[in-house]
């Protein structure tokens, strides 16, 4: 509060213009007291001690009413400045996990076949380490979506979540509607605008409440984007055949774009282009943090109120030791 320094001339305006204060003390009755100053040739007024303070006093007092006027002022230590990264943009990977994802056909940088599950945790661990400031949220889906880690920062719990993930335990079949649908709700958490959604499915919607494609046209109206990414085998039967035109047509109608890989290779080169076309964005919020400094001129016009009591009660013993 500055504005109590405006009252840094008030003790002088009390001395300068108001009356000095009086008390009435006890007095001895004098007898016949109009004529001894009549003869004195003197006028009788209200009497008056003003007490002659010493400069030191008289400086010590003016510090301290200073310093106390400082100490109401509130002042405070600016540190240096703070710079904090929030992320603007949230994340959900959308993960199948249905019976089919079990097959090893994945096909490694050596050569080697891998199950399509390890395959694509690996390359989502790689994509998760660049995310470094976005929010991210998994959902993993079979007959059944859930949610299994809300958005979050701690990219190293997200990965966690991802080891506890094996092929079926959200049942054998795809919903991939319910995917979706589970993926817009998780963003109504969301408080940023940008909102972008990557689902990765290797087979065709066959358990889902929601159609794919209503569900693609709610989350264009909630304004997610989704990104498809199609794994596994366009030309299997069943279940078991990736569902290519449903995956583009999700991708369409929400601004995304859809990607099919079928090696570890072409499913890296995928995650690449997506962070590529979605490029981490931060919102920058600098801030300097304060220290209040009140205690100190308090502590130092306490100071000063001692010392000038020691001082003027030395000096009193003094000068009663000089008299005798």
């Amino acid at each position: 509060m500055p504005w109590v320094l405006i009252l840094l001339p008030l003790p002088w305006l009390v001395w300068r213009f108001l009356p000095p204060h009086r008390d009435q003390v006890a007095a001895i009755r004098v007898p016949f007291f109009r004529q001894i100053t009549e003869a004195a040739g003197v006028e009788a007024r209200a009497g008056a001690v003003v007490l002659r303070r010493k400069r030191i006093q008289v400086i010590a007092a003016i510090a301290v009413w200073v310093l106390v006027l400082v100490g109401l002022s509130r002042p405070e230590r600016l540190g240096e400045p703070i710079v904090v990264e929030t992320a603007a943009r949230d994340v959900v990977l959308a993960l199948d996990i249905s019976g089919s994802m079990d097959e090893r056909d994945f096909k490694t940088a050596d050569g080697s076949r891998q199950q399509r599950l390890e395959a694509v945790k690996s390359v989502i661990r790689s994509f998760i380490a660049e995310r470094s400031g976005d929010r991210i949220a998994l959902i993993i889906f079979g007959t059944r979506a859930y949610v299994q880690a809300p958005f979050t920062e701690d990219l190293q719990s997200l990965n966690g979540f991802l080891d506890q993930i094996v092929v079926g335990i959200a049942g054998p079949n795809t919903a991939l509607g319910d995917a979706i649908g589970l993926g817009i709700q998780t963003f109504e958490a969301s408080e940023v605008d940008k909102r972008l959604m990557i689902l990765l499915s290797d087979g065709t919607d066959t358990s889902s409440r929601m159609t794919p494609i209503n569900a693609a046209q709610i989350a264009s109206d909630k304004g997610v984007v989704v990104y498809t990414v199609g794994v596994g085998d366009p030309d299997a039967t069943g279940e078991s055949r990736v569902d290519l035109a449903t995956l583009k047509e999700i991708a369409n109608r929400t601004g995304g774009q859809f990607f099919f890989a079928d090696d570890e290779t072409a499913l890296t080169a995928v995650y690449s282009e997506i962070d590529k076309q979605n490029p981490r964005t931060t919102e920058t919020l600098s801030y300097r943090p304060k220290r209040s400094l009140t205690h100190l001129p308090f502590a130092l016009a306490l100071l000063i109120i001692l010392g000038t009591v020691a001082g003027f009660t030395l000096s009193q013993r003094r000068n009663a030791r000089a008299r005798q």
